[in-house]
């Protein structure tokens, strides 16, 4: 036992052994679909923004706050968790996010207007976020040797992964078939199954009352303005113009001075609410950095490809989320092959694996024209899919197997928030070259458009002719009209290839980081070293 958390069942019998190992392992994946849950909301959501919004009588700027909301307070209960579950035991801890979450999400769907649904959307952010790094650390404690911790490790990661890849989909035909509100009550048996079943199962530490008394409010305030002024100035800066408008402009520098005062806090204080000395090992040190890049092309490619689907392709929410179904599907399916090629192979290798795939999906992205529909994005979604899956889950295993076990929690949550912050990041850099690009190519399309252009002439008489029979005299007008149309669609297009090239090469540039990493020691984290 080390700080009160079970390492065996030295004492029982063969048979009570076994018990126990089931019980755990059940209580295990309760903890497992609470995470899911939890990751679920955010993508379940985004993908019926619009008909939130009717509802709430909300305009489209107000209705931003219903995700930023939810983002912001997340990404400040995942590095908080590990103190709050070593504070309060993994067990009381994990109950009380899920039953919390469960209620929020009550609260959610008989929300009554835009205020009401900000505040409820805070405390879905604020207890779901904790149930996330608390299932990754559990793993890590229930199954310290790699062995016994393969299959878990990927089946969590998969349901990590889908649960963002699926949202959509399964966000567009819940909204299609019922209403937005059961976007909300679809967490209520979820909640209940998994809280139950982790007060019954999970029993791996125990509370350490004395934490209470040395729990840092200053580090937690500093913290809070760092992480949560970053979250806001990355998700509405690309569209406010950035420094231009007041509140994006404050919320930058409160992430700046926030920052500065908590990793001073962080290094100072006698019990810091969130220890950063596991960036002192390596490994972790660089997945992290390798997480934060592929959280950037992750999320941003769920953002980018429906965008894609809907604004140039004409596609429809359900039709969207056919074509994103193939990525998650690809996760389910390629699991079994990534847990038997995690069990015989290097780890590092397996993420680079992962990596080229991911890169070669993304690349293959780049050939796109206005045509491309469900047939063209197949292959790409799939190579992708089965790439994320044999990227992170191993990643996962190197970050956190070569750390003490009492530094498990902890290092749970500081792993997870990179890759919001990674995706945060991208999203924020991507939606500003977008309006960079698409400008730059309407300009030069333009230029090629010019009256003056013979083909351009007969384009627009041959458009004429086309429209002559229903519009008449206005046919000329029309005609300028398609060609306006033709120009926007080929400059989005362009610029969406640009897209999928940088987000390719930035997985390309993160490949040779694993160089750095070591194979983690079974012995690791069981040991506590």
């Amino acid at each position: 036992m080390y700080d009160g958390v079970m390492v065996g069942d030295l004492d029982l019998d063969d048979d009570a052994r076994r018990t126990a190992q089931r019980r755990r392992m059940w209580g295990f994946w309760a903890m497992a679909l609470g995470s899911f849950m939890a990751i679920l909301d955010i993508q379940i959501v985004a993908s019926s923004i619009n008909e939130i919004r009717a509802g709430l009588s909300a305009s489209v700027d107000e209705i931003q706050w219903v995700q930023t909301a939810y983002l912001i307070a997340e990404v400040i209960a995942i590095p908080l968790s590990g103190y709050m579950s070593r504070m309060l035991s993994t067990r009381i801890y994990f109950v009380i996010s899920a039953v919390g979450f469960t209620l929020a999400s009550v609260a959610c769907a008989g929300a009554w207007s835009l205020g009401s649904m900000v505040v409820f959307r805070v405390l879905q952010g604020l207890l779901g976020g904790g149930m996330i790094p608390t299932a990754f650390a559990t793993m890590f404690i229930l199954f310290p040797d790699q062995k016994s911790r393969t299959i878990p490790q990927v089946l969590t990661g998969m349901l990590t992964m889908t649960a963002s890849s699926l949202g959509p989909s399964i966000g567009g035909y819940v909204t299609d078939s019922l209403s937005w509100h059961w976007l909300f009550l679809l967490n209520v048996g979820p909640g209940v199954l998994c809280a139950t079943a982790v007060w019954a199962l999970v029993d791996i530490d125990r509370p350490q009352p004395e934490m209470f008394k040395r729990f840092d409010l200053w580090g937690l305030l500093f913290m809070s303005m760092f992480l949560g002024g970053l979250e806001y100035t990355l998700d509405n800066g690309p569209r406010h113009d950035w420094f231009s408008d007041d509140s994006v402009a404050i919320c930058a520098v409160m992430a700046v001075s926030g920052g500065l005062l908590f990793f001073w806090r962080s290094f100072t204080a006698a019990h810091p609410v969130v220890d950063l000395r596991s960036f002192h090992d390596r490994n972790f040190a660089v997945t992290s950095l390798v997480s934060t890049m592929l959280g950037m092309s992750m999320f941003t490619l769920l953002y980018l490809t429906p965008v894609f689907l809907g604004e140039v392709s004409g596609y429809n929410p359900l039709q969207i989320g056919e074509v994103m179904m193939v990525q998650g599907g690809t996760m389910f399916l390629s699991a079994p092959i990534i847990a038997r090629m995690q069990m015989k192979m290097d780890p590092r290798l397996v993420i680079a694996i992962g990596l080229v795939l991911i890169a070669t999906g993304t690349f293959t992205n780049t050939q796109l024209t206005s045509d491309w529909g469900f047939a063209q994005f197949a292959l790409p979604q799939a190579l992708r899919g089965a790439g994320f899956v044999c990227s992170f889950i191993p990643l996962t295993g190197l970050a956190l197997g070569t750390l003490p076990a009492s530094e498990v929690h902890n290092a749970s949550g500081l792993f997870n928030v990179t890759r919001n912050i990674g995706g945060a990041l991208g999203l924020a850099v991507i939606n500003t070259l977008i309006n960079q690009r698409t400008w730059l190519h309407w300009q030069q399309l333009a230029e090629s458009t010019r009256l003056s252009r013979e083909p351009v002439r007969e384009a627009l008489g041959h458009m004429q002719g086309l429209l002559q029979p229903q519009l008449g005299a206005a046919s000329q007008a029309g005609s300028f009209g398609m060609l306006a149309q033709q120009a926007r669609l080929q400059a989005a297009t362009m610029t969406y290839a640009d897209m999928y090239q940088l987000l390719a090469w930035s997985v390309v540039l993160s490949m040779p980081l694993l160089l750095l990493l070591q194979k983690p020691r079974d012995a690791a984290v069981a040991a506590g070293h």
